[in-house]
């Protein structure tokens, strides 16, 4: 790496920038003063929809199956599993201890939370675009972060998962290696890997700021061991072999998309599309002043980390929606270096129409968005209850692991969905579904668990999807064994145990 030495600013730029040293002094406390205010009123209105249901997806009811399992003494990549890394499912857990575990409300301090998950990305991002841009860009980075951040389905954005505690340990990466802490950025792209593995695409934009501010080896050292220490230390608490199954190693078939090229790429393109017009003011105000010709400076770390947000999205194509909330910080900020070029009034009229369009995506969330599945699964939920005891635990045969929270009745098996059994996938549709695409060792575990602890209750709501207990020759045969059809609830079948087993 080239020997460190001190990159100027360009003249042009230096006129813009109230303080490069940061955002300290009374000019400085005058401005966040002001915004903050701004900020947050945006971001609790924006996430209001969350709160008017229980639960958007079912990432949100199987992080809180997680988490009461770890607080009944389970083990991490060992009795409670999934495919994400442990920080999610201990902040849940978290939560859970400190203000109880009481469905369908025990979720609202997690909504709280990912209020302040966006708040924080929008605060960041705006520091860091003050620094580079002026007052005026840091005002419209943190308001196009929150805007863009609605600009997909409600299930997507509404939820208190993944992407939405991830953003903020990304934008803060930047906001670290911008100043040159790299010690600070390290930790703050492990806490996104350690949110969501994709979160490491962060470190890419991050190493191209070392590069061109030519720091020198030193930094670069301090960088990586900052971002691999908390990685390694949360692999020897949990486990090396079982951490990096778990995390990498263990989702082959799930991230193969033999077969569904074609349901990928429209799923794909949908979600894409849907994003660009949530963010379509903003795209067009950076497109203008691209074509027009005006210095976009200080932006080729931006456009490193769009693109490898990007690329984040696409691993796997599987393309879910909530994917994409990974462009928003990248997206908010090249929109802020372009809006800065505008009249005030110009850019006053880009944040109007796309806050008309996210007032769109708000309504949709609040009054058009469909409540039949999240029905479906809280009376599937009291069923369940009213047919077994608190201490009784039931296997669920589907895509929904919630109904195991909402019932609170402990799953029989440390596989929540039928996706870990058989491939199964939304984001595949039918393509390489069957226990012969199920993930390595999971069948002979599985049907260890079922004679050790039978469930009392086996509830196939697969309703006609390709995992369907007819079409799952292992299942249906220890079904047939040991169980009776007590009941159809709601398109799902109940099996409870056969007076004789085995016959």
């Amino acid at each position: 790496m080239p020997p460190s030495r001190t990159t100027a600013l360009p003249a042009r730029d230096a006129g813009d920038i109230v303080s490069v040293a940061g955002d300290a002094g009374e000019a400085g406390r005058r401005y966040w003063l002001r915004l903050l205010p701004v900020l947050a009123l945006l971001a609790a209105v924006t996430r209001l929809p969350s709160f008017t249901r229980p639960l958007w997806n079912p990432d949100e009811g199987y992080l809180a199956t997680q988490a009461r399992q770890l607080a009944a003494g389970g083990t991490l990549y060992e009795t409670v599993v999934d495919r994400k890394p442990p920080l999610l499912p201990w902040l849940y857990r978290g939560a859970f201890e400190l203000f109880g575990d009481r469905p369908p409300w025990s979720l609202w301090p997690l909504k709280a939370l990912a209020v302040l998950a966006v708040l924080a990305g929008a605060v960041l991002l705006a520091s860091l675009a003050r620094r580079r841009w002026g007052d005026r860009a840091g005002l419209l980075a943190g308001v196009c972060y929150v805007l863009a951040s609605v600009a997909l389905v409600p299930e997507d954005t509404q939820a208190a998962t993944f992407e939405v505690f991830m953003l903020p340990w990304t934008v803060l990466a930047m906001w670290c290696a911008d100043r040159g802490r790299w010690a600070g950025a390290g930790l703050a792209v492990a806490g996104a890997v350690l949110t969501k593995q994709t979160g490491g695409a962060v470190l890419l934009p991050v190493l191209w700021l070392l590069w061109t501010s030519r720091a020198g080896w030193w930094p670069l050292a301090r960088l990586s061991a900052a971002t691999a220490l908390p990685v390694l230390a949360a692999a020897l608490l949990h486990g090396p072999a079982r951490f990096v199954f778990w995390m990498v190693t263990g989702s082959g078939s799930y991230v193969s998309a033999d077969g569904a090229v074609g349901h990928a790429l429209i799923r794909g393109l949908a979600n894409c599309g849907l994003f660009a017009a949530g963010c379509l003011p903003m795209l067009l105000a950076l497109l203008y002043v691209a074509r027009t010709g005006r210095p976009m400076t200080r932006t080729g770390d931006v456009w490193v980390w769009l693109a490898a947000s990007g690329a984040a999205v696409t691993v796997g194509l599987q393309f879910f929606g909530h994917y994409f909330l990974q462009l928003t910080p990248a997206v908010a900020l090249l929109a802020a270096a372009a809006l800065r070029h505008l009249t005030a009034r110009g850019a006053v009229a880009v944040i109007a129409a796309n806050s008309l369009i996210a007032a769109g995506f708000l309504t949709w969330a609040l009054l058009l968005f469909p409540r039949t599945e999240p029905v479906h699964q809280q009376r599937l939920a009291a069923e369940v209850r009213a047919r077994t005891a608190p201490t009784d635990r039931v296997l669920l045969w589907g895509m929904h692991p919630e109904g195991y929270w909402l019932s609170g009745r402990a799953p029989a098996s440390r596989y929540l969905t039928a996706g870990f059994l058989t491939n199964f996938s939304g984001g595949r549709g039918g393509a390489r579904v069957g226990e012969q695409h199920a993930m390595d060792g999971a069948w002979p575990y599985f049907r260890r668990e079922l004679r050790l602890r039978p469930p009392a209750l086996i509830v196939d709501d697969s309703r006609g999807k390709p995992y369907a207990l007819p079409r799952t020759p292992t299942l249906r045969s220890y079904v047939a064994r040991h169980y009776e059809l007590v009941a159809t609830f709601d398109g799902a079948d109940l099996y409870a145990r056969s007076p004789a087993p085995g016959r």
